[in-house]
Parts: structure tokens; C-alpha cells; sequence
């Protein structure tokens, strides 16, 4: 990765080019953690999110170099620039979906996680019942007086 002072010493295009490029990146991540996601792989999920929030500090620092530019604002205002920054534009808003995509997928694995805690909750309960000298239903062995 280039330096932020190395960035003035690029041209409007090549800092464009240079943000595609951590764009697509960043598509390819955020694709390889979609599929790490439906895999259920916790360690490769660790991995790629760290690969992703440090690519996306880079964008972040990139953005805000380019922002810094001193030539970027006139060629921007000139008309010059009006293809690559649709282009890289799309790119983002391809990102942020996919991105709202592995979120979904969270929050599904989330809830079923949290059906399947809760069914073995019930399951445990249910087996954990048992009867006093009565007849009356009680929850577990600390009813008896037994302790373990």
C-alpha cells in the first residue's frame, strides 16, 4: 500500500484506479465471507473479517487522501473523471449489498442458533422431570434432596 504522502504524487486517474482496485478487492472478500458464512467455518470467518477491516481502513485512508488531492476537485469539476467514478461508484454499491447480504445470513444463523438453544433447553427440562412420592411433577433431582 502506498503512503499518504506518496498520494499526492499520483495523478486524479491513478488514485481512481488504485480505489477500484481496493474496491474489487474488497468485492472478493466480502464474497469469500459469504461463503465462509454459509459453511459455518468460525475460524476462516476470524480470518476474513480481519482481512476485510483492514481493507476497508485502507479504502477509508484512500478516501480521504483522494479527498485531500489538490488536483482531484478540478478534475473532478472539469468532466474528467465522470466515467471511473460511476464505474467505481456501482462497485460500491454492488459491496454494500452484498455486504447487507452476509448480514442477513448472520442474523438467520443467529435465530437458528437461538431455536436450537432453546429446543434443548425444552428437551433438557422435559427429561429432568420427575415424580415426587405424591405423584406430582417436579423439575430434577434437587427436589428429592439429593445434591451432587
Amino acid at each position: 500500500m502506498l503512503q499518504g504522502s506518496n498520494h499526492q504524487e499520483l495523478t486524479s486517474n491513478e488514485l481512481l484506479t488504485l480505489q477500484h482496485q481496493q474496491l474489487t478487492a474488497l468485492a472478493q472478500v466480502i464474497a469469500n465471507e459469504k461463503n465462509i458464512l454459509q459453511q459455518h467455518d468460525p475460524q476462516a470467518l476470524l480470518t476474513v473479517s480481519q482481512e476485510k477491516n483492514t481493507l476497508l481502513l485502507a479504502i477509508q485512508q484512500l478516501d480521504q487522501n483522494i479527498s485531500l488531492h489538490q488536483g482531484f476537485a478540478q478534475d473532478k469539476a472539469a468532466g474528467k473523471l465522470v466515467a471511473q467514478l460511476a464505474e467505481i461508484t456501482e462497485l460500491l454499491k454492488h459491496c454494500q449489498q452484498q455486504n447487507l447480504v452476509n448480514g442477513q445470513i448472520i442474523q438467520h444463523s443467529q435465530l437458528a442458533v437461538e431455536r436450537m438453544k432453546t429446543s434443548l433447553l425444552e428437551s433438557h427440562n422435559k427429561n429432568a422431570i420427575t415424580y415426587d412420592n405424591k405423584g406430582k411433577k417436579s423439575a430434577g433431582l434437587s427436589s428429592l434432596g439429593l445434591k451432587a
